[in-house]
């Protein structure tokens, strides 16, 4: 192992993606554990190994950032020339990936309306709903107002049936 210090976690692939790689590779067949913690050491190995290539690599050529065309020296230092085609292709995928990422976050500015403009248009939306829920509670608030009036007014009426048919009860009995 590349560390000897107690914080192997930090400095490892992480297992699930492991076990993502070997299901996807090899879908018929059974690894044991020990296997399978054997082959993330080996990729956390790989992976020191060419990172410190590549490093010694952009050091030489007076650079601060490892490039990918420090990796691809780096395979080839190496003796894993084999793996360049390879990697070379996945290279195009990610840059392929993060243009279209950049277009999709710049469809907002190719609109050509300042982010002040669309803020206040938004803010003009939220009022104008707003409004509307307004006026639909005051509609509602109102039914139930009306609804309660004819309530109240059946009940008056029933009531002055009821008084007025208790009064001609009295009269007949006289």
């Amino acid at each position: 192992m590349a560390s000897s210090s107690g914080n192997d976690d930090d400095l490892t692939i992480p297992r699930a993606a492991i076990n993502k790689m070997i299901k996807e590779t090899l879908p018929n067949v059974r690894v044991a554990n020990d296997a399978r913690e054997l082959v993330v050491n080996c990729c956390t190995e790989f992976i020191h190994l060419i990172s410190s290539e590549a490093n010694e690599i952009c050091n030489k050529s007076e650079k601060k950032t490892i490039s990918p065309e420090h990796v691809i020296q780096a395979l080839e230092s190496l003796g894993f020339g084999s793996y360049i085609s390879e990697v070379k292709e996945v290279l195009q995928e990610c840059k392929t990936v993060a243009l279209k990422r950049r277009k999709a976050s710049s469809r907002l500015e190719n609109l050509g309306i300042p982010e002040e403009e669309l803020l206040r248009q938004q803010q003009e939306l939220f009022a104008k709903a707003r409004q509307q829920q307004a006026e639909l509670a005051q509609q509602e608030w109102l039914q139930m107002q009306q609804a309660a009036q004819q309530a109240q007014l059946a009940a008056t009426a029933s009531a002055s049936n009821q008084a007025g048919s208790s009064q001609d009860e009295e009269d007949d009995d006289d």
